[in-house]
């Protein structure tokens, strides 16, 4: 029975650089073929041009690149470009490329399907299939990258992980991929420009501010009550919001950066003047910010986008304590360009 062939983007440059030296090759053949694959993003070994032909074919016996395809790509008349993007197996995820005046912003995914339930999102309806790998995030990023330049005539220069599934439960592939994003041997962005919305997961907000990271953080919030988050997103009774609270307290004493709240105001949920309180309470134990997003609804039901007063009465609050608040406003709706958890994201703020 032959064996799978591994991913050769899971190798390490060293570990490239060992294979040659094994295979009676020169190291530095490894440093050429790790240029291809991630700072010049090739699909296949033939695309290696510069290298032997009989290396690309001892490549080929031995390895294979997993990379992306970008199997339908939709076109809204603001300029939001959607992505569904096939993967080795055949599964498909979405990302999005999201333009302003001033920039463009990729939102992609980290997980086929999601972990959570969270009741308002389309994706937490689809169960989780897998993990994406480091190589899966990035070529994603490689594609937007590639469409802003060919249609805004400028280079990607934000990051959002708001797509399909929940990064925190991905955590190692996600942060190998943001290395890479970040390295000066991959994209060389900028990791301020890269911002992680989770759901809010306290142990693992708290070992991100262990590890150091200088990416920007965002919760996907919704509610500062507990009962009324919990009906919002029914996993996060396991995270109530004291956790939640003292993991983000741990993340700032370690980071200096602040928090940005991502909170949906749905009509009849988290309308009122309770929640308005709840919420400006909350936004004092930590430096945050505010971003009030417009819902795109994925049903009839009983999630429904709230009414400019109620949005009014949450900016007004927020403001008058001192903290920033930005309302978002839906991209792509002519072509539902529905990124998973959220979706509204126009780019992180710098």
């Amino acid at each position: 029975m032959q064996l799978e062939k591994k991913d050769i983007r899971a190798l390490s440059k060293d570990q490239l650089r060992d294979f040659f030296v094994a295979n009676n090759d020169k190291a530095f053949r490894g440093n050429q073929v790790y240029e291809w694959l991630w700072s010049k993003g090739a699909h296949s070994f033939e695309d290696m041009t510069n290298v032997a032909k009989t290396t690309r074919s001892m490549l080929e016996d031995n390895f294979v690149i997993n990379h992306i395809k970008v199997d339908t790509m939709q076109r809204s008349s603001d300029g939001t470009v959607k992505n569904a993007v096939r993967l080795h197996d055949g599964l498909v995820v979405e990302s999005v490329l999201i333009p302003t005046d001033t920039r463009t912003t990729a939102c992609v995914s980290s997980q086929v399907g999601c972990s959570l339930d969270c009741n308002f999102c389309a994706t937490a309806r689809l169960k989780r299939m897998r993990n994406l790998e480091p190589g899966e995030i990035y070529d994603q990023i490689m594609a937007i990258d590639k469409e802003s330049r060919l249609y805004h005539n400028h280079p990607l220069s934000n990051i959002v992980f708001m797509g399909m599934g929940e990064p925190l439960m991905n955590y190692n592939n996600v942060i190998k991929a943001i290395d890479m994003i970040t390295s000066s041997e991959g994209l060389g962005m900028s990791p301020k420009r890269i911002m992680l919305s989770t759901s809010g997961i306290p142990k693992m907000i708290k070992k991100m501010a262990d590890d150091d990271v200088k990416f920007k953080l965002a919760v996907s919030l919704h509610s500062a009550i507990d009962e009324i988050r919990a009906k919002i997103m029914p996993f996060s009774k396991n995270f109530p919001l004291k956790d939640l609270r003292e993991a983000l307290e741990y993340w700032y004493r370690k980071t200096k950066s602040k928090i940005s709240y991502e909170y949906v105001v749905w009509k009849g949920i988290n309308d009122d003047k309770a929640s308005i309180d709840a919420l400006v309470k909350f936004c004092k134990y930590v430096p945050c910010k505010v971003n009030l997003i417009e819902y795109n609804p994925i049903d009839d039901g009983e999630f429904q986008q709230a009414s400019e007063e109620s949005i009014m009465a949450y900016i007004k609050a927020l403001e008058n304590i001192g903290v920033v608040v930005k309302v978002r406003r839906s991209r792509g709706k002519d072509i539902d360009a529905a990124c998973g958890q959220l979706a509204n994201k126009e780019g992180n703020d710098n």
